[in-house]
């Protein structure tokens, strides 16, 4: 029998423990499943990086370790992680990102928070915003998150264009890759979405010079992470009004500090890294396949790449 590490927060074993066991069940594998496996008998490791796993050292054993989590920053740089490393691609993550994205993109399209906010009696003549198809849109990451995301948009009549570090082909997105896509991905962005990896090369990718070649007056969404903006760069292109909005998901320090800026700036909307969440159902699924795969002899999926991070 198999023996499967959980290692998690304590609160998301009771999450975790019957979609898991189901999965396996289903996938037609006999798993011991347990939060406390010696480590030299642990085939596999269930991991958050918020779980009490920090040595692998001791895993000698253990054939891979299976993320639950997208982002791998935290953990892809541990000296004694040998193990392949699979991050999580989920189809409910997945789902969840492009919803909160899209109807974030659609509230600074249509202008919304106005009307929202201005709720008092008094009736304002105003200009009907453009269709989609006249405000065009950047994906900064056009990995699984990005690319939904993208398709979505353009789904809508957005023009979309996605920018990776690396050439990339996406159906229905001008794909640009290197530095001078980067600049030309950007220049004249209405709106700019943030789904990059977090990596040496992407922290502060959105600076003060690359703010300034959006649009006057284009919006900045971030549900990819924290690092990748320079928050005093931000600031400061929100206070000329180059940028008339940010709505941040991620941040470099969670929970945000009650005294950070963005919480009283008045065009900064803040959410508590809701995007998207990993869902235990389908999140099963994946952990239960890449088990099977390994038992199979084959390739796991997602194995992230140690060199580039991701």
């Amino acid at each position: 029998m198999l023996k499967v590490l959980f290692s998690a927060k304590p609160q998301a074993w009771d999450e975790y423990q019957a979609p898991l066991s189901d999965a396996f069940a289903k996938a037609r594998l006999a798993v011991d499943l347990s939060r406390d496996h010696p480590p030299a008998q642990t085939d596999y490791i269930v991991f958050a990086p918020n779980g009490p796993v920090r040595d692998f050292a001791p895993y000698v054993n253990t054939k891979a370790v299976l993320s639950l989590w997208a982002g791998v920053e935290t953990v892809v740089d541990n000296p004694t992680l040998t193990q392949p490393l699979c991050r999580l691609v989920d189809p409910g993550l997945t789902r969840g990102m492009v919803e909160w994205v899209t109807g974030n993109v659609l509230r600074h399209h249509l202008g919304m928070d106005a009307h929202i906010r201005g709720q008092d009696g008094i009736w304002r003549d105003g200009i009907s915003p453009p269709l989609a198809a006249e405000r065009p849109v950047t994906i900064l990451g056009i990995g699984a998150l990005g690319a939904a995301c993208g398709q979505a948009l353009a789904g809508l009549g957005f023009p979309v264009t996605g920018w990776s570090r690396s050439p990339k082909d996406v159906p229905h997105l001008q794909c640009l890759h290197g530095e001078d896509g980067l600049q030309e991905a950007l220049t004249a962005a209405q709106i700019v979405v943030l789904l990059l990896p977090q990596t040496a090369q992407t922290q502060n990718i959105l600076n003060g010079p690359r703010l300034a070649l959006l649009a006057k007056g284009a919006c900045v969404i971030n549900p990819g992470r924290g690092p990748l903006i320079d928050d005093a760069a931000l600031l400061a292109a929100l206070d000329t009004g180059q940028i008339a909005h940010a709505t941040l998901d991620v941040f470099r320090r969670e929970p945000l500090p009650a005294d950070h800026p963005f919480w009283a700036h008045p065009h900064v909307t803040v959410t508590p890294h809701i995007a998207a969440t990993t869902r235990p159902d389908t999140a099963a699924k994946i952990i239960a396949e890449n088990v099977r795969r390994g038992e199979a002899g084959l390739p796991f999926l997602n194995v992230v790449d140690r060199q580039l991070g991701y």
